[in-house]
């Protein structure tokens, strides 16, 4: 004679499944925010004063619960691609006439947040002492992006050595140089290669970020400068969707603490001007 087994089915007490429910929706909900919690904020940065100032915004920033990596990068391209990518939550290195061209040409969803620094761009020699000694046909090396190229030639006609186009802006290029009495050849390099190429030129400029790297002093090196009214004050940027987060409030506050403005003075003497 064949067993017939019968399954017992219990009667399930709804209460005690709702508030299982609920509890393991808690507990994954709080496991998931410290996870949250705990991953850093991976920030973008150029090698030299951005990574130096940012190494104390770090310090800052964990007073208030705020974790930090510091990714360092040797060019101005990568840090902007990476943060578009979702690499990186936040860059630390640019000013806006770049952050601008970069979002016109490559389509990044990047906003600016805060202020950061100003780095008055310098001009070096090791041939000359003074911009006037150039000699006709010397070669003058500037970056090739065209904001910064821009910058320099903009500096070059403030101090009299070429004149620009009218409308010409802050993306002249060489092509709007209308006159040029020294004959100056524009040898245009990335920027991080310009402080490395000063052997081979007769005068180059500079961003104060590579210049310190390299070891040069903006103050005391540099036969020129650019005025410290300026258009090219450094920012943070981040995502558009990020933006009204709340860490990245926290984040600008910590860059803007007295702290940090404090460093930036006794740290680079002048060379590096707070932007906030």
């Amino acid at each position: 004679m064949a067993h017939i087994v019968v399954n017992k089915v219990f009667p399930v007490n709804k209460r005690s499944l709702l508030q299982s429910t609920l509890a393991l929706a808690l507990a994954a909900g709080f496991a998931s925010g410290v996870l949250a919690q705990d991953k850093p904020l991976k920030i973008g940065v150029t090698a030299g004063p951005h990574a130096q100032i940012f190494e104390q915004v770090k310090k800052v920033a964990e007073k208030d619960g705020l974790k930090i990596q510091i990714v360092e990068f040797s060019d101005y391209v990568q840090p902007n691609a990476a943060l578009a990518a979702g690499d990186l939550d936040a860059n630390s290195y640019q000013h806006k006439p770049y952050l601008d061209a970069q979002i016109k040409d490559r389509g990044y969803k990047l906003v600016p947040v805060g202020y950061t620094v100003n780095f008055p761009i310098g001009l070096y020699s090791k041939k000359v002492k003074k911009l006037e000694d150039l000699k006709e046909g010397a070669k003058f090396g500037i970056p090739n992006d065209p904001t910064n190229g821009g910058r320099v030639l903009l500096v070059l006609q403030d101090k009299g050595l070429i004149k620009l186009k009218d409308g010409a802006g802050l993306k002249a290029t060489p092509l709007d140089v209308v006159s040029n009495p020294k004959k100056l050849k524009f040898v245009e390099l990335d920027a991080a290669q310009l402080a490395r190429s000063l052997d081979d030129l007769d005068a180059s400029a500079i961003n104060t970020n590579f210049a310190i790297s390299a070891g040069l002093n903006p103050k005391t090196d540099s036969i020129a400068q650019e005025s410290a009214k300026s258009p090219y004050a450094n920012l943070i940027a981040v995502r558009e969707a990020d933006k009204d987060k709340p860490w990245v409030a926290k984040l600008v506050k910590a860059y803007h603490s007295e702290e940090i403005r404090k460093f930036i003075e006794v740290e680079f003497k002048g060379a590096v001007l707070s932007a906030f």
